[in-house]
């Protein structure tokens, strides 16, 4: 039963995301990430106090860890179609002088 629930818990955490997903997920991250830096400073400014500016940052960089790492549906839009695979009987491929393949 534990196999079960954990091939559940990879299949749902090993999901792809495409060249389109990797690009937005890097523009959301560095969007994220300096609008929280923005909004802990000012926070921090206004109240005076490093600690509730320390605990904003840390709240905004986990939610940008939860809204980026795992691989939600809208970062695999677009996905790469892959060519199907070929036998490789009929090529002769030499390397250092010895035939492989």
């Amino acid at each position: 039963m534990s196999d079960q629930l954990l091939d559940q818990l990879r299949d749902a955490l090993e999901g792809s995301i495409d060249f389109e997903g990797q690009r937005l997920a890097e523009m959301l991250s560095t969007v994220l990430l300096g609008a929280v830096g923005i909004i802990a400073f000012l926070v921090g400014f206004v109240s005076q106090d490093i600690k509730l500016t320390l605990y904003v940052g840390l709240a905004g960089t986990a939610l940008t860890f939860l809204a980026i790492v795992p691989p939600w549906p809208f970062f695999n839009k677009s996905p790469e179609p892959w060519l199907p695979p070929r036998a490789a009987s009929g090529m002769n491929i030499n390397v250092d002088g010895q035939k492989v393949g």
